[in-house]
């Protein structure tokens, strides 16, 4: 008999946030990006409220136009290993670019904060759409891979990393004092992969832990990015305002998982919210409203802007329709500027519309600690989602739902109370990653 489906949390650790002037708030720690005790902080508060996860987003391209938290952040694989020091049970997951980074030392880090934290890392896969991150990495705006080559990269860099990762079959180092044998040579493993990108030897110089691999998220939604996640991905990070949106959403990836001949239930899709709560609708309504008043025509115009490789958008008509922008944001955040671009179109916004729609958007769970209960469990149980990752846009917002949300979920028995495991694949209810190399000579055997 099944086990019931329960609810999965993760929580965005994001300093002073995602919002281009959350910063400004009266009760925001204005340095909170690069405070250890804020992050500490906040990683206890979600253990404590049984989540899943901790989540740390990156990139590698910055400019005066760019967002707060971004200027001025920790690096993740960093931040990560500290926190796993000052907690026990909750999944740390980092994202890193397979376009500008190495898959042997990426491989390597991933499975030292695997080993660090006793099975609880997970690695955020990304490819780095902005264009200016070349710059940063010896290499020209015009070297930087377009959308489907960033995505071929991709593919392959994973493959390579997973195959490091099953350098060491479970049980190789013997450390026999006695005998003086440190190692089995018999489970050591050379990967000596030749692709299209890579040419990779190993074996990688750590061992497998606990949980067997760190569990692979992806968090693309254009259809390179769908079609990665169904190949290789554990856990899908996405984002949708509306339910029907995030249904279509799970029931495309999750089918395409199931034509590769994967199990759908292996694939954790979690939408990303931003729950804004009050005791009373009016009082959430409040706490928005105070959060919105605080973003400028200007910063909201490059909020917007980012997405689409830092066009200027200042050189247009505020409160004319929204500017006929062709094929400009394909190679960057494609599945976001596609989604822009088609609202903007079927509603005939303005340009002024659309920028303060996407700089300060209007999150569909805000309202009183039931009302959101009731929505996060619609989406839930109507197949939007298996679980969320909690973004806090105000203060404390991660606090309110931890204190208040958490509770009423408990109560209606679609959230744990305990842990189920001590590593983050148990937790999310994924099995176990036997080592491919070990399982070929069971197949040999039998």
């Amino acid at each position: 008999m099944s086990k019931p489906r329960q609810l999965k949390f993760g929580a965005m650790l994001h300093g002073v946030g995602g919002h281009i002037a959350g910063w400004r708030h009266p009760q925001a720690q204005a340095d909170a990006s690069v405070s250890v005790d804020f992050y500490k902080s906040q990683a206890q508060k979600a253990e404590a409220g049984k989540f899943d996860l901790v989540f740390v987003a990156d990139g590698l391209y910055i400019n005066e136009k760019s967002i707060p938290h971004f200027l001025n952040r920790f690096e993740p694989l960093t931040i990560l290993s500290a926190l796993a020091a000052v907690t026990s049970r909750i999944g740390l997951v980092g994202t890193v670019s397979t376009s500008y980074s190495e898959p042997f030392t990426v491989a390597r880090q991933f499975a030292s904060l695997d080993q660090i934290s006793d099975g609880r890392a997970g690695w955020n896969v990304v490819t780095s759409p902005l264009e200016g991150s070349a710059l940063n990495f010896s290499k020209t705006i015009a070297e930087h891979p377009d959308h489907a080559k960033r995505y071929r990269i991709a593919t392959e860099y994973i493959d390579v990393v997973k195959g490091l990762w099953d350098s060491w079959e479970d049980g190789a180092f013997v450390r026999d004092k006695a005998t003086g044998v440190f190692f089995d040579p018999s489970k050591m493993h050379r990967l000596d992969h030749k692709g299209e990108f890579f040419s990779v030897q190993g074996p990688l110089n750590i061992a497998r832990s606990k949980q067997g691999q760190p569990v692979i998220f992806q968090a693309g939604s254009s259809e390179a990015g769908k079609n990665l996640a169904a190949h290789t991905a554990d856990a899908v990070f996405t984002g949708h305002g509306r339910l029907s949106e995030a249904q279509h959403f799970y029931q495309d990836v999750k089918g395409r998982a199931k034509a590769l001949g994967r199990n759908p239930d292996e694939l954790v899709i979690m939408p990303g919210i931003s729950p804004i709560l009050g005791g009373t609708e009016e009082e959430a309504e409040r706490k928005y409203q105070e959060l919105a008043s605080l973003v400028t025509m200007e910063q909201a115009l490059a909020y917007l802007g980012r997405y689409y490789d830092h066009h200027d958008f200042s050189q247009y008509s505020l409160d004319e329709p929204f500017p006929d922008l062709g094929d400009l944001g394909k190679n960057s955040f494609r599945s976001t500027t596609d989604r822009i671009k088609r609202m903007a179109q079927e509603n005939n916004l303005t340009l002024r519309q659309v920028a303060l729609l996407e700089a300060t958007p209007r999150t569909a769970f805000l309202g009183t600690p039931e009302q959101v209960a009731d929505r996060v469990q619609a989406w839930f149980e109507q197949q939007g989602a298996d679980g969320f990752i909690i973004n806090s846009m105000i203060p404390n917002g991660l606090d309110d739902f931890i204190e208040h949300v958490v509770p009423i979920l408990q109560r209606r028995g679609l959230y744990r109370t305990e842990y189920e495991a001590d590593t983050l694949r148990g937790n999310l209810g994924l099995s176990f990653p036997v080592n491919r190399y070990a399982k070929e000579r069971e197949v040999n055997v039998q």
